[in-house]
């Protein structure tokens, strides 16, 4: 079944963008990584383009993280003071991400730089997983401990304004948490990614936090971030589709929520060398999309664009164009029911498990 996004002005098959972000959305919890380096790339295959590709997939990410971030909420893990300080760094490297996508967009080269930038993105990603893949399982196979040193001292622990985070127990500086929301910020304006990849070794091993409080605070951070991706591109661009996003979404959550009983009952890192050849392989089959596939879209036949448009794609258009800040808004509302929502409904079905099994 193809439908017709009336914001990209493209024709995608709605069965198959959402058998993808469930399957992205499994990985993503199996792993623990965020999805957005993978579905992005996944949706500029199906031929969105990379302008629109990315804002949806930062909608999509707004409607997991706020979904992952209430279920480490109901359950105490999370350290909300650090994650306002990424915040801040996040909304500064946001606007910047901003300008350099409209830089970009303005010259007609948006499309080659996201491209490029995932090229070199997954090929980093993809080669340290493969690395860390292979050295775990050979380590396992040979049984060898390791003592795993979780803080190393760099030049940004130097930096002045330190701050006591009593959640995490830390004693440090505002700059710290700050910067790396910054370079989160930017990455996610212009890829469309959460940033996961960067945010949580980097709390880490670089801030030193308790490992227990590292997902939610990162997915808490989050969603400050790909909401301000989000509403920007609306306001400025008009380039979230709705559709799309309640698509992307549902798919996602309904995944991870697999991934993660998954990821409790397997070893996940034995898959780990599977996922970063996969990353390598988008790499390589975005490189090729990028500069030697011949492109061909499906787009409506008229100069206006609204000729074959049904009445509630030229509604969505309409609203789009007209009242941008509102649409906007009402795309944010829509991550949050579906992310609020599935984790209330996650937390119920739980504590009825737990009944049952109790009962019997």
């Amino acid at each position: 079944m193809e439908y017709f996004l009336p914001i990209a002005e493209v024709y995608v098959s709605i069965p198959l963008i959402f058998i993808l972000s469930l399957v992205v959305g499994i990985l993503s919890g199996l792993f623990g990584v965020g999805g957005g380096f993978l579905m992005t790339p996944f949706l500029i295959f199906l031929g969105i383009p990379p302008a629109y590709a990315v804002p949806n997939e930062a909608n999509n990410i707004l409607g997991t993280s706020i979904s992952g971030s209430t279920t480490h909420y109901l359950k105490g893990t999370l350290d909300y003071k650090m994650g306002l300080m990424i915040v801040v760094g996040g909304v500064i490297g946001t606007i910047l991400g901003i300008l350099t996508f409209s830089y970009f967009k303005d010259i007609g080269k948006i499309n080659i730089v996201i491209s490029l930038a995932y090229m070199y993105i997954l090929a980093i990603i993809g080669t340290i997983m493969l690395v860390q893949g292979v050295s775990e399982i050979d380590k396992a196979r040979r049984k060898v401990k390791i003592k795993k040193k979780l803080h190393s001292h760099y030049w940004i622990h130097g930096l002045p304004f330190r701050m006591r985070f009593k959640k995490s127990k830390l004693y440090e500086s505002i700059f710290t948490p700050i910067i790396i929301g910054l370079l989160v910020g930017y990455l996610a304006a212009i890829m469309g990614i959460g940033g996961a990849f960067i945010l949580v070794p980097a709390m880490i091993y670089i801030i030193g936090m308790p490992t227990k409080l590292v997902p939610g605070t990162s997915l808490f951070a989050t969603i400050f971030v790909s909401a301000i991706v989000t509403i920007l591109h609306a306001f400025y661009y008009g380039s979230i589709d709705l559709m799309l996003v309640m698509v992307l979404i549902l798919g996602s959550i309904l995944g991870v929520q697999v991934g993660q009983k998954l990821g409790e009952k397997v070893d996940s890192s034995q898959f780990k060398t599977i996922l970063a050849i996969l990353l390598l392989l988008v790499g390589v089959a975005i490189a090729y999309d990028s500069f030697f596939a011949e492109k061909t879209i499906r787009m409506v036949s008229d100069k206006n664009g609204t000729k074959s448009l049904s009445t509630f794609a030229k509604f969505i258009k309409d609203i789009s164009i007209n009242v941008p800040i509102i649409y906007g808004i009402f795309s944010i509302g829509l991550a949050l029911i579906l992310g609020v929502g599935s984790a209330i409904i996650r937390k119920i079905m739980s504590n009825l498990i737990q009944q049952a099994k109790k009962a019997s």
